[in-house]
């Protein structure tokens, strides 16, 4: 249930709508129940013909009981009686009949239009508290994290909780309601009767919630399984290409078809069970009825008893309209543990703790003035450390170029500028402030970031340029365009700025996606740019557009840049190569060219190789 309160805090007015919810269920259960009540006195004017003998009892003196009403009732209902005939007070009855079941459904519209504001707001602050946690994670949640379990409790688990919401509103809250009532409503007409059907009735409980009980952990297992699937479908659509080159498809048909099989497995028993459940309900509500009954006989055959046949035959007409409220209640406590077991895998997302964060009173990073400095860094993802000991300092205005093999640790240490990720042992300082006192947007704000994977969206070439930028002009846009060399092939587009480019860019080739990301660079103006393997997977053509918009982006600001290939970092005011995670060697181009070391060679290897 703690889950379950948990899930209605996100309803907006949530405390003024469950009043009304209360309210116009409690009015629509009574009126409700004056249908069936109302059937007693029916019954008493068919069944016997003396009504006309009977005297006509006084108006009882108030006071807040059943008797009150009940006589109240019985003066006015024998008065018709007396002085209009049976035939009119048969006419009453189905006249007051027909005015409480409008009554009761009109209540019960206004219960479902309040349910119905919970369920909607409810599932829209879930998606948009979710969507607002996972994007303040920290890069390395992502790298351990299936993208398909992500979607999966962004879409399949908030339907199961928007489902359970609205069976468990009417389960947990309406019908104990009705069943308090309906109760109620027994115990007036026959004490002993009640307590006999009290006394018999958890049978149906007991047995329902002994199945419910068993389907907590297979639903649980069933969201799981669901969310494998859909990181298995991104998977197989985005690297579709590499499937059909490998002859793969086989392999990934039986992967999927292992994780649909279980899916299927655990679905199937979770049908089962969920579908037991009524049938066991209804054949021991028979039983019970059947009980009563025999009970309920004996009393009206009794001549001891009050018990009258038109009020045991009202009994039984209220106890029958118990039994849907019951089977609704188990069917709501069904549903209420399948949304439950979907809430805590969407509030184990929701209570991650961001390993990135600004500090309480952090600081507002207004400009970039002098240095950034590596003092004694050392970092790891889990226990072995990728960089170690790392001291160095980038001036304002400076290029550095990272080279050396592939896992050094180049990336990493780029990574920890914009705080990717926070150095294990020592600190990165800005202007001779700590990275973590900055406040976080505003220190990301100096930084622009252009790696070997354009990142771009399923929108128009202007938004991929401007993302981010909401208020920025269209000469601006085109101004950037052009000193990333990507105007001229944009104007020949359909569109232009206007055409959409596919998801990730594809209607375009690879030079000309990362022209876009570096018109982005450009656009947002940083002061501290990060350039990863920006021209690694072009081909010579492009690899020259693009390296010729990255030194018009590089002009007046202080650039990290990552290269396998050397000849673009040559200009470089220090090259600094990364080795086993440590500094090997430092220096220009010429100096470290000059010594008999690791960037030696490799300058050798790739001059060999053209």
């Amino acid at each position: 249930m703690k889950s379950f309160f948990r899930i209605l805090s996100y309803a907006n007015k949530l405390s003024t709508r469950l009043v009304f919810f209360f309210l116009y269920s409690f009015l629509g259960v009574v009126f409700g129940a004056f249908n069936i009540v109302l059937i007693i006195p029916m019954l008493r004017v068919l069944f016997r013909q003396d009504q006309e003998e009977v005297g006509i009892p006084p108006i009882p003196e108030f006071n807040f009981s059943t008797e009150y009403l009940l006589g109240l009732f019985d003066h006015y209902f024998l008065t018709i009686i007396k002085n209009n005939g049976q035939l009119s007070a048969l006419l009453f009855i189905c006249g007051l009949i027909v005015t409480t079941v409008v009554l009761s459904n009109a209540f019960k519209f206004l219960e479902r239009v309040i349910a119905t504001k919970i369920r909607v707001d409810l599932v829209k602050n879930i998606r948009m508290d979710i969507f607002t946690k996972v994007t303040q994670l920290h890069i390395g949640y992502f790298n351990t994290e299936r993208k398909g379990d992500l979607i999966s409790r962004f879409t399949n688990d908030v339907n199961e909780v928007e489902n359970a919401v609205m069976n468990s509103l009417k389960a947990v809250m309406r019908e104990p309601i009705t069943i308090i009532v309906y109760f109620f409503v027994l115990f007036t007409i026959s004490p002993q009767l009640t307590l006999f059907t009290l006394l018999v009735l958890p049978l149906t409980g007991g047995a329902v919630a002994e199945i419910i009980k068993r389907l907590k952990k297979q639903a649980t297992q069933s969201q799981e399984s669901l969310g494998r699937i859909l990181s298995i479908l991104d998977e197989t659509f985005s690297g579709m290409r590499v499937i059909k080159a490998f002859n793969a498809r086989n392999f990934v048909v039986d992967k999927i078809e292992r994780e649909t099989a279980f899916y299927r497995k655990t679905s199937k028993s979770m049908a089962y069970k969920n579908e037991l459940s009524a049938p066991v309900s209804e054949m021991l509500g028979v039983m019970i009825v059947s009980g009563i009954i025999y009970f309920g006989g004996n009393l009206v055959l009794s001549e001891s008893s009050s018990l009258k046949p038109e009020s045991f035959l009202g009994f039984l007409g209220v106890f029958a309209m118990i039994m849907q409220p019951a089977k609704s209640f188990s069917n709501g406590i069904t549903s209420l543990q399948r949304g439950t077991a979907s809430a805590k895998r969407i509030f184990a997302l929701i209570d991650q703790v961001p390993a990135i964060k600004s500090k309480p009173n952090a600081t507002v990073l207004k400009s970039f003035e002098k240095e950034i400095r590596f003092n004694n860094v050392s970092f790891a993802y889990e226990t072995e450390f990728v960089l170690k000991n790392i001291n160095l300092t980038i001036e304002k205005g400076k290029t550095l170029a990272l080279v050396g093999p592939s896992g050094g640790g180049k990336s990493t240490l780029a990574d920890l500028v914009p705080r990717f990720y926070d150095p294990t042992e020592g600190d990165v300082l800005l202007d001779d402030v700590s990275l973590r006192d900055y406040e976080l947007e505003s220190l990301r704000q100096q930084i622009g970031v252009v790696t070997q994977e354009s990142i771009l969206f399923n929108d128009t070439i202007f938004n991929n340029i401007a993302f981010g930028m909401p208020h920025v002009s269209e000469a601006d846009v085109m101004q950037a365009a052009r000193i990333a060399n990507a105007h001229d092939f944009i104007m020949q587009t359909e569109q232009g700025y206007q055409t959409l480019i596919g998801e990730r860019g594809s209607k375009l080739s690879g030079g000309q996606r990362q022209r876009l990301s570096i018109a982005r660079a450009v656009l947002k103006n940083p002061p501290i740019l990060i350039l990863d393997e920006a021209t690694s997977a072009l081909d010579s053509e492009s690899e020259k557009l693009v390296q010729e918009a990255l030194f018009n982006l590089m002009k007046n600001r202080t650039s990290i840049v990552i290269a396998h290939r050397l000849s673009t970092i040559q200009h470089a005011d220090e090259i600094v190569v990364i080795q086993n995670g440590g500094i090997s060697e430092r220096g220009s181009h010429d100096q470290l060219n000059s010594q008999n070391g690791l960037y030696r060679k490799l300058v050798a290897i790739q001059t060999a190789d053209r």
